[in-house]
């Protein structure tokens, strides 16, 4: 009964509007209150919000997203851009296959997925209508690159997944790469199908001379660069990911001066962008650590492993549960929400079923980007739409085709789970 009520007054929270850290934090409260009185609800608020924000690798997420407000300033992904449609604009549906490779290459120097369709929204959206571009297949692209952010390294919600989930941060960042290779392959290939269906969604581009391209290709260096300080140094055990978190915001800023777009205003800007979105992570993990503690006095994560450990099925169904429950949610909620709701909840029950947590992870991630781009309130359709001035109802159709492409995807990482542990095993994890 004390578990009910706390559930409804948490989704009541959340469908009033509640921030999520104050509606996890909010019917924590409640429940543990409800079960131990005062005294248990006084001595674990006493504790849980300390421990929640002194982790020392929770110093990777405000250098992340400070690297990411840098990334935006200096205005790489513009050039990016240019420089992938200079290559590929010539190929069926070129430019759109242009969006998902500047996606990726945007998405190995900057952690979020709303700031990565934003930007392109303003960059190879505008560009792929002036060419003559279905509007809806053009701002299907868009949306669905700006997702591969969540999964290729530096990635906020791996990080978050990996404090949350306990597991070894840097190399969950590195099983991202190649993971998200194969997606942004997908995408490509998605674009080149609808392309040769009906070359007039997708007419090619003006050919660029090849000086033209080569010059272009300079443009690639810092982005290679920033990428390196990140990844690479995590992969060869040069650096902790916190540590390279800071070498990469560093890198970020001398980039951004390099393009002459730091000023005092810029800066400010940058900062306090990257503070608030670190206090709000912040304040999502202090709730999750009071609901967490409420719901491990009620047993509810043991009850669950022992009432799926006595279904008789096939263990690969209950992951296909798992995950078709992970899309829906993402149609409804915020990603970051749905990590630090459910991962206490599923991984001890990912683990019972044998299967990888740092597997598990790279899988979660993958899963929510279909879910960013799921209706109803599939969020990166809605931030290609307030950019780009396009009807949301025009961008869901456009991305109907990579949710089907997205599912092939996440069947092909779910059968071989060698993709995503290949480079881990390497780095010894």
């Amino acid at each position: 009964m004390i578990l009910t009520l706390a559930m409804v007054v948490l989704f009541a929270l959340l469908a009033i509007g509640t921030p999520v850290g104050f509606a996890m934090a909010g019917s924590g409260v409640l429940g543990l209150y409800l079960i131990g009185g005062m005294s248990m609800l006084s001595g674990i608020l006493q504790t849980a919000p300390l421990s929640s924000v002194t982790s020392y690798e929770l110093i990777t997420i405000p250098m992340f997203l400070l690297m990411a407000e840098f990334v935006l300033v200096s205005g790489i992904a513009d050039d990016l851009f240019r420089a992938t449609a200079a290559w590929v604009g010539r190929v069926p549906g070129g430019l759109g296959m242009a969006t998902a490779l500047a996606g990726a290459g945007f998405g190995a120097i900057c952690g979020t997925s709303t700031a990565s369709a934003a930007t392109l929204s303003a960059t190879s959206l505008p560009a792929m209508l002036k060419q003559g571009y279905e509007p809806k297949m053009a701002a299907g692209v868009v949306a669905i690159s700006g997702t591969l952010a969540m999964l290729i390294p530096p990635s906020v919600a791996l990080v978050i997944y990996g404090l949350l989930a306990e597991v070894n941060i840097g190399a969950l960042l590195v099983g991202g790469v190649i993971p998200g290779i194969l997606v942004t392959i997908t995408i490509m290939a998605t674009v080149w199908f609808l392309a040769w269906q009906d070359p007039s969604r997708a007419p090619a581009a003006p050919a660029v001379p090849l000086r033209e391209k080569f010059r272009m290709l300079k443009v690639v260096g810092p982005m290679l660069l920033l990428f390196g300080m990140v990844t690479g140094v995590i992969y060869s055990g040069i650096a902790t990911p916190t540590e390279a978190s800071s070498l990469g915001a560093f890198g970020a800023f001398c980039l951004a001066i390099w393009k002459g777009k730091i000023n005092p205003e810029s800066l400010r800007s940058a900062l306090l962008r990257s503070a608030h979105g670190t206090c709000m992570i912040a304040m999502i993990l202090l709730g999750a650590s009071i609901f967490g503690y409420f719901f491990t006095l009620t047993q509810v994560t043991q009850n669950l492993v022992a009432f799926v450990g006595g279904l008789d099925m096939p263990r690969w169904i209950i992951l296909v549960l798992i995950l078709f429950g992970y899309i829906i949610l993402g149609s409804f909620m915020d990603q970051i929400a749905i990590l630090v709701l459910t991962v206490p909840i599923v991984l001890p029950l990912i683990k019972s079923l044998g299967y990888d947590p740092l597997w598990f992870g790279v899988i979660k991630i993958v899963t929510a980007e279909v879910g960013m781009i799921t209706p109803p309130v599939g969020l990166n359709c809605f931030v290609v739409a307030r950019y780009s001035g396009r009807p949301v109802a025009e961008v869901f159709q456009g991305v109907f085709p990579h949710f089907v492409a997205h599912l092939i995807a996440i069947a092909i990482l779910v059968v071989w789970p060698q993709i995503i542990l290949w480079l881990p095993v390497k780095m010894g994890y």
